[in-house]
């Protein structure tokens, strides 16, 4: 396979694949903000031939100043990629418990480093029971990769662009955070309530609920229903971009490539004492 994936691929369809001579690199990247880590879920059963990754470790930095899962050190994620089995140029599918949350973040990453041909697993590991398809607890050995990571892949936006795109007139920042986040009454994990200036409440559950995405026509519909136009930049940011590289997805799904991930959200904003914080139901706060 050459060039860009469509973003999604179904269960069924991956078993054809992977019962091929020369399957696909398969990357399990199940995690949980809080509980358990993804590597014991790993461990009691996974796709055939599946490789696990961690998102915290792996496909993010430390979290610091640039947010609780800013961008990984490109040398770095470039070695675990190849010890993983990433080759260059062949297809690779990524798959979570079934949210999809962490296979967006996995597959948001692979795309910024250049990796084009990356798709996320429909439904995940419970999509993938769900049909009947075998799981396994043998681990396998992958041969080494190849892959070069070269970052650019898609585009990011800095705390300095969020903030110019909030006060934009010709684009939308997306907040997706759920409401009572955004409008500044609760924050359960970082150590500020608010928004960015300017920017547009969506949140997530109203376009993907449980890693199922609403059709490209639904998307473009609601998508433009919170301002986001075809001529104009858009970017998206939630708590550390993970739910935000999902709604990048969507973006792509509804036909915008050019979506940009705010990899820091508010983590990285709320980082920096001096930076405004908007409150309230609209953008302007």
């Amino acid at each position: 396979m050459s060039g860009t994936a469509a973003p999604l691929i179904e269960p069924d369809r991956l078993a054809t694949e992977l019962a091929r001579p020369d399957p696909p690199t398969l990357l399990d990247v199940r995690w949980r903000l809080v509980g358990p880590p993804g590597r014991d879920d790993y461990t009691a059963g996974h796709l055939p031939g599946a490789v696990f990754v961690d998102l915290d470790t792996v496909l993010c930095g430390p979290p610091g100043p640039a947010g609780r899962h800013p961008l990984p050190e490109p040398a770095a994620l470039q070695a675990a990629l190849r010890a993983a089995g990433v080759r260059a140029g062949h297809p690779v599918v990524v798959y979570d418990d079934g949210d999809g949350l962490a296979a967006a973040r996995a597959w948001w990453t692979l795309r910024w480093a250049g990796h084009r041909s990356v798709r996320v697993l429909s439904g995940g590991w419970s999509g993938w029971l769900a049909v009947g398809l075998p799981g396994t607890v043998e681990v396998p050995t992958p041969q080494p990769g190849d892959v070069t990571v070269t970052p650019g892949g898609l585009p990011v936006l800095d705390a300095d662009d969020a903030a110019r795109l909030g006060a934009a007139d010709d684009g939308v920042l997306l907040d997706v955070r759920a409401a009572p986040r955004y409008r500044g009454e609760t924050e359960p994990i970082d150590p500020v309530a608010g928004h960015v200036p300017g920017a547009v409440n969506l949140p997530a559950p109203e376009y993907v609920t449980e890693g199922r995405y609403l059709t490209a026509e639904a998307l473009r519909d609601r998508f433009a229903a919170a301002g986001v136009r075809a001529d104009q930049p858009v970017g998206a940011y939630c708590g550390s971009g993970v739910t935000a590289a999902q709604t990048v997805l969507a973006l792509h799904l509804a036909g915008r490539p050019d979506a940009a991930l705010y990899v820091g959200s508010w983590s990285g904003w709320v980082a920096d004492p001096s930076r405004p914080v908007a409150t309230g139901p609209t953008p302007a706060g």
